[in-house]
């Protein structure tokens, strides 16, 4: 009995370190903004496109870093890179309105 608790807990502990919080409020939040660019029509389907590629791109890195259990302090710090990244690319695509002709 205290054999099956013991791997209960481990197998609990286990989880609890692959998770990855910060990471996926970080990705509902960019998700929304881009989804609120396009609905402002900030963004154009052809970036919304891009900028939908490039959050793919993190959450395929995210599984990956995963698949061993845990994920290091150095995958840690490339995902928050990638979305640094991620949130510069949205915020350029919502500013850059400016420089497209108005349509009369």
């Amino acid at each position: 009995m205290t054999i099956a608790s013991c791997l209960v807990l481990c197998i609990a502990i286990s989880a609890q370190a692959q998770r990855t919080p910060n990471v996926n409020r970080h990705q509902a939040h960019q998700k929304a903004r881009i989804n609120q660019g396009i609905v402002a029509g900030e963004i154009t389907h052809h970036e919304a496109q891009k900028l939908r590629f490039e959050q793919r791109n993190i959450r395929r890195f995210e599984h990956c870093a995963k698949t061993d259990g845990r994920v290091t302090p150095k995958e840690r710090a490339r995902l928050n890179r990638m979305q640094y990244h991620a949130s510069k690319d949205i915020r350029r695509q919502k500013h850059d309105s400016q420089q497209r002709p108005k349509a009369y």
